[in-house]
């Protein structure tokens, strides 16, 4: 049985033209537990699944989501998956499962694990992690040039004259903690004047306290907030709405996934989290899981991550956006800027 709490939220499957028979023996069978934000989180959970989904289009594969949003529950969750022996592979959404990973991999050395944003080194683990520092760097550099430019757009606007922006983050931990200090590094980058305020929620799901925490930040003066909050960002973009100023999305395009917002969001930070769970999903429906093993880190040189502008802002921009931002990708593929932290977080 999974953990109390945990809820099994989907079973999808693509048998191609296999008989039943055949494809109930032969189907691969993947689980994918959430991260504490859950599912429908717009961003870092929904893009896992989509890999998988991308996955089951060119194999016979069958997926569970199980959704457990509480971090205690984890190693029993884990467990309770490897043990009934179902799946080839347990997909764990975050770094919030490493603690139980670390003890569970080695209980199920058989059991194929792939861990997103961390790793534990042994062989049955492909650990993903993608550069969140790079891709909050590009953030900061967008934030800190549009926060000097004139910017109105469906009644919001920014302050031109006063280099203000803000950060909101989830849990105050080493893992986002990365994505505030690469981000205020970017937007120094561009302006070294120029002012970053800074707050976190303290979980990844709470919208109401990220909103007020947003508002507090539009209160003091800046116009451009970026946040790396998971579902909880959903209340930046309330509070940018409500302020009349402009915020940064994260994980995905979310003037796209969160279209309700776009007319706030100039941009978002992406990682191509979809590629990698579409990626080791077919290599366990192939028997190829020794070719994804071990600790993979994909960054702009492995065009993991990248920062886009929102679809209401594609033509409303100064050519100095572009301009700063592949200024900024050559400055750090070439080792000339020195981003801070790593893609596993500051240590």
């Amino acid at each position: 049985m999974l953990a109390a709490g945990a809820t099994l939220v989907a079973g999808t499957t693509l048998s191609g033209c296999m008989s039943d028979d055949s494809s109930s023996n032969s189907a691969t069978n993947i689980a994918i537990v959430s991260s504490p934000a859950g599912f429908d989180d717009n961003a870092f959970n929904d893009l896992a699944v989509q890999g998988l989904q991308a996955a089951q289009e060119e194999h016979d594969i069958e997926i569970n989501q199980v959704e457990e949003t509480e971090q205690s529950n984890y190693q029993s969750t884990q467990s309770s998956l490897a043990e009934s022996g179902e799946y080839d592979l347990i997909v764990l959404v975050s770094y919030n499962h490493t603690e139980a990973l670390t003890q569970n991999a080695t209980d199920y050395p058989d059991q194929n694990w792939m861990l997103i944003n961390d790793h534990v080194d042994e062989p049955n683990v492909a650990g993903y992690t993608w550069a969140n520092h790079e891709m909050s760097y590009l953030a900061g550099v967008l934030g800190g040039t549009m926060t000097t430019e004139d910017l109105s757009h469906e009644g919001n606007s920014n302050s031109p004259d006063n280099a203000h922006i803000g950060f909101v983050g989830g849990v105050d931990g080493s893992l986002i903690n990365a994505f505030e200090e690469s981000y205020k590094a970017g937007a120094e980058w561009v302006n070294s004047d120029i002012t970053v305020d800074v707050g976190y929620i303290g979980d990844y799901s709470d919208t109401d306290t990220a909103s007020s925490i947003a508002s507090s930040q539009y209160d003091n003066g800046a116009d451009i907030i970026y946040h790396a909050a998971a579902a909880a960002g959903q209340g930046v973009f309330e509070a940018a709405q409500e302020n009349s100023r402009f915020a940064i999305g994260v994980d995905a395009d979310q003037s796209k996934t969160l279209e309700q917002f776009q007319d706030v969001i100039i941009g978002s930070a992406v990682k191509y989290i979809n590629e990698g769970t579409q990626e080791v999903a077919s290599a366990v429906a192939e028997d190829n899981f020794e070719s994804v093993s071990g600790a993979n880190t994909l960054g702009l040189d492995d065009e993991g991550v990248d920062v886009v502008i929102g679809q209401a802002f594609q033509d409303s921009l100064p050519n100095i956006v572009s301009q700063n931002i592949q200024d900024a990708k050559d400055g750090i593929t070439s080792g000339d800027i020195q981003v801070p932290c790593s893609a596993s977080g500051c240590n």
